[in-house]
């Protein structure tokens, strides 16, 4: 499997995400390489190591007020930070790896913006 087909699942689930949750797509933005920083993370990330034949990390992370709208359009009126932190897997602390270059890929739903990042060796 190459990088591409990789991300790509790791992209059409977060998508397949929205479409299930809130019952509306959200759209796959341009990728590209967080070169010489690490890439910006928001208000709530959820992270996911990988290990095996590939390891590294890939992480989720919106805006608090995405993620509002996200609970108001489920029709949910628990805002507490618990119910934040399920929406995105967890708000964890991220431990970047230094020596991976992260893929980043913005994804926007209604006029919020959120990011994919993919980090695998």
């Amino acid at each position: 499997m190459n990088t591409e087909s990789e991300i790509n699942v790791f992209v059409h689930g977060v998508l397949h995400y929205f479409d299930t949750t809130v019952q509306q797509i959200a759209d796959c933005g341009t990728p590209y390489l967080a070169l010489n920083r690490s890439p910006e993370v928001s208000d709530y990330t959820g992270v996911i190591k990988i290990s095996g034949k590939r390891e590294g990390i890939v992480f989720f992370t919106a805006p608090k007020i995405m993620l509002c709208a996200m609970l108001m359009r489920m029709q949910e009126t628990d805002m507490s930070h618990g119910n934040l932190c399920d929406l995105v897997g967890e708000n964890a602390p991220m431990e970047y790896p230094a020596h991976i270059r992260p893929i980043v890929i913005p994804i926007e739903w209604r006029t919020y913006h959120a990011r994919l990042v993919v980090c695998l060796n």
